[in-house]
């Protein structure tokens, strides 16, 4: 084992559905010796227990120190985070009418709470009256109520939401990710840097002492 270096890939958080956990589940591992890196992926790193919070934040040194006991003499190359935020989800708990009845909710509330804001924002903004002054100038005569610019408005505003969130049901109009996914991936970095943070403040993160 003298000389052989193990790279180690860690990701800033995984989720696992079993409850135990292995340096695998964790991390990306290579070695050129395919014997060195099959030992490194079976190391047991942790398992949890019902009695215990269902996340751990484990360091790298920990991780490391590790490997070096299981395979003597390597040396270990870090290229990924220095802490792993480790999280034990059930699988089974995601299926059923109770997640379908969440996305329904969420679906209303995402629809009717949008609608609202808009309908709010044309209300502050008085965009009947603008709607009617522009229609009066160009026209010569008061508006009848709905024109074509309430019209054209109206697609105008649905098409701009589609281009926007870059979505036409379940298909996407281009390969970008969507401000949404986007915004998701940003709040998704800080809550696990967070977390991270957290533990570490704690003393509750696993490492080397």
């Amino acid at each position: 084992m003298a000389g052989e270096i193990v790279y180690l890939k860690a990701e800033r958080n995984v989720e696992v559905p079993e409850d135990d956990v292995f340096l695998k589940d964790i991390a990306k591992i290579y070695c050129a010796n395919g014997n060195i890196a099959a030992k490194v992926k079976a190391i047991k790193v942790h398992r949890f227990s019902e009695a215990e919070p269902q996340r751990q934040v484990f360091g790298i040194l920990k991780l490391i120190e590790m490997i070096q006991q299981a395979c003597p003499n390597v040396t270990v190359e870090n290229v990924g985070e220095t802490d792993v935020l480790v999280e034990r989800v059930n699988v089974d708990s995601h299926k059923g009418g109770t997640q379908w009845l969440k996305v329904v909710f969420v679906a209303c509330i995402s629809f009717f709470g949008t609608a609202f804001t808009i309908m709010a924002f044309h209300n502050d903004v008085g965009i009947t009256k603008v709607f009617g002054k522009v229609y009066e100038l160009v026209m010569g005569q008061p508006s009848p109520g709905y024109s074509i610019l309430e019209v054209t408005y109206s697609i105008g505003l649905a098409v701009g939401i589609i281009v926007f969130f870059n979505h036409i049901g379940g298909r996407r109009i281009t390969k970008d990710p969507t401000p949404i996914e986007v915004e998701m991936r940003i709040y998704e970095k800080d809550v696990n840097d967070a977390l991270v943070e957290t533990a570490d403040r704690e003393g509750k993160t696993v490492d080397v002492s």
